[in-house]
C-alpha cells in the first residue's frame, strides 16, 4: 500500500467490512482524501495522506474520494486521477483506475473528473448519508442538492434521506485500538526513533546549534527508511526546554545546558513519539538531577497504572501525585498534596496532560471520555504516550534559583494489552546512569 507495506491489503478489507458493518446495509459513506497544498509558484508541500482516508483504503494519491454503499452488489468505489503521460513526464506515474481495482481492491472506479455525475447516481440509492459536511465543496453541494431533491420528490411518492451524519466518530472508534500490524508499524517507527536519539545521546553537544543536531537525528531517520518525521522535532537547550511545542531549533547549545528532544519517526503513516532529556555536557547539575529523578519516577509510576480496566486519566493522575511530592521536596510548594491538587497548584510547573493516543496520527484519533464525561476504559491494543514533565523558566517566580531555566519530559510509547502493559520504547535510555557520564 505505502511504500514500506507494514500493513498487509486483507488488513484494509478487513477495516472496510467492520467500517461498513457499522454504516448499515442501504446507507452510503463518502470519504476525502487528502489534497496536494500550493506553496509557492508551482511548488507543492510534501503531501500525506489523510489519515483516516488512509485507514480504510490505503490509497495514497491525493484528489480521491472513496464511496462506501453496505450491501450492494458492488460496496466498494474509488473516484481516483487517471492515467495521464504528460504529468508522468513531469512527477512520475500516477495508479490510475484499472490499478485502483487490481491493486487496492476496489469493486468499481471512475476518474474523478466523473464524480458531479456519477456520485448523485450512488446516493440517490441511500436511506442515510455518512460524510463529514465541510470536508469538500463539491461533495457539500452533491449532498445538498441530493436531500433538496428527495425531499422535493416526496409529493411524487418519493423518500427523503433520513440523515446526513459524520462517519468520523466510527473511524475513530475503529483506530483506537490497533491490530497487531499496526503495532508492529509503530514498533519499526520507534525503533528508528532510537536509533537516531543513540546518536544524539553519544554527540558532543555543547557548541553544537539545535538545528545540527536535529539534522543529524533525522538523517538517521531518513537513512533506516523512514520518508518523513510524524511531527516536528523539538530540539531545545537550556531555557527553551520550558517551551513545550518549541520547534524553532536555531539556538546554540551551551556548556551546562539540558537538551529536550521530543521526536518520532513515521514508519508506513504511523508515528513514534519519544521525548529524552540530556544533560549537554553529560553531567547533570545537583538541581537538575533532582528534577530529573522526579519527573522520571512519575513517568514509571504512571506506565505501571496502564492497565486494561482502567481509565485513560489514571495515569496522569499517578504522575501528578508523584510530581507533587517531588515539586515539595524541591522546595517550590507547601501545603497538603490533596489541596495542590485540588487547588492545581502545580499547573505553572506541569501544565500539560500526561497522555494522548498514538497511531497513524501522533495525537491521534479516539475520544478520552464519553459524552457524560466518563473517561475511556483501557483495552487491550490500545496505544498512549505517558510523558509528565516538570518546567522552570528563568522568568518564573517564586522558584529556588538553581531550578530556572530546567525543563525535562520524559516520553513512552505504551501499549495496552490483554492483561497488562508493554512499553514499546522501552529499550531508549532514560535512567541517569544510562544516559550520563
Amino acid at each position: 500500500m505505502s511504500s514500506n507495506n507494514t500493513i498487509p491489503r486483507q488488513d484494509f478489507i478487513n477495516r472496510r467490512n467492520r467500517f461498513m458493518k457499522k454504516i448499515g446495509d442501504g446507507n452510503i459513506a463518502i470519504l476525502v482524501s487528502g489534497e496536494e497544498i500550493i506553496r509557492n509558484g508551482d511548488v507543492y508541500y510534501p503531501f500525506r495522506q489523510n489519515s483516516s482516508f488512509h485507514y480504510l483504503t490505503g490509497f495514497p494519491e491525493p484528489s480521491s474520494v472513496a464511496v462506501f454503499v453496505p450491501g450492494s452488489s458492488k460496496p466498494y468505489t474509488l473516484f481516483v486521477r487517471k492515467h495521464d503521460p504528460v504529468m508522468e513526464t513531469w512527477v512520475g506515474p500516477r495508479i490510475g483506475l484499472r490499478k485502483a481495482i487490481s491493486r487496492y481492491d476496489a469493486n468499481q472506479t471512475f476518474d474523478i473528473d466523473e464524480l458531479s455525475s456519477e456520485l448523485p447516481k450512488l446516493i440517490k440509492k441511500s436511506d442515510s448519508v455518512w460524510y463529514s459536511i465541510g470536508t469538500n465543496s463539491t461533495i457539500d453541494q452533491l449532498v445538498t442538492n441530493q436531500i433538496a431533491e428527495r425531499r422535493d420528490g416526496r409529493q411524487r411518492g418519493g423518500s427523503p434521506l433520513n440523515a446526513v451524519r459524520d462517519p468520523q466518530e466510527i473511524i475513530d472508534s475503529l483506530r483506537v485500538i490497533k491490530s497487531n500490524n499496526e503495532v508492529n508499524a509503530l514498533q519499526e517507527a520507534i525503533n528508528i526513533t532510537a536509533a537516531g536519539l543513540a546518536n544524539i545521546e553519544q554527540l558532543d553537544k555543547p557548541g553544537r546549534t539545535e538545528y545540527e543536531v536535529q539534522a543529524i537525528l533525522e538523517s538517521e531517520y531518513r537513512r533506516l527508511g523512514s520518508v518523513r518525521d510524524g511531527f516536528p522535532s523539538i530540539v531545545a537547550a537550556g531555557n527553551n526546554s520550558c517551551t513545550l511545542h518549541y520547534t524553532a531549533n536555531r539556538a546554540r547549545i551551551k556548556n551546562g545546558d539540558l537538551l529536550l528532544l521530543d521526536t518520532g519517526a513515521e514508519w508506513d503513516l504511523y508515528s513514534a513519539d519519544v521525548s529524552r532529556t540530556y544533560p549537554a555536557n553529560g553531567k547533570f547539575t545537583s538541581a537538575q538531577k533532582d528534577v530529573y529523578e522526579v519527573v522520571l519516577s512519575a513517568q514509571q509510576t504512571a506506565i505501571e497504572s496502564v492497565r486494561p480496566g482502567t481509565t485513560f486519566y489514571e495515569p496522569h493522575h499517578a504522575a501528578v501525585r508523584v510530581l507533587i511530592d517531588g515539586l515539595k521536596d524541591l522546595k517550590v510548594l507547601k501545603g497538603t498534596n490533596k489541596s495542590i491538587e485540588k487547588s492545581f497548584l502545580y499547573r505553572p510547573f506541569y501544565m500539560h496532560g500526561t497522555s494522548h493516543w498514538l497511531g497513524l496520527d501522533v495525537h491521534d484519533a479516539g475520544n478520552y471520555s464519553d459524552p457524560n464525561q466518563t473517561p475511556v476504559t483501557l483495552k487491550a491494543g490500545m496505544v498512549l504516550t505517558i510523558e509528565p514533565g516538570l518546567y522552570f523558566p528563568k522568568n518564573i517566580e517564586g522558584v529556588p534559583k538553581e531550578l530556572k531555566g530546567i525543563g525535562i519530559r520524559i516520553e513512552d510509547d505504551v501499549l495496552v494489552t490483554k492483561t497488562s502493559r508493554r512499553n514499546l520504547s522501552a529499550a531508549i535510555p532514560s535512567n541517569i546512569d544510562e544516559i550520563s557520564d
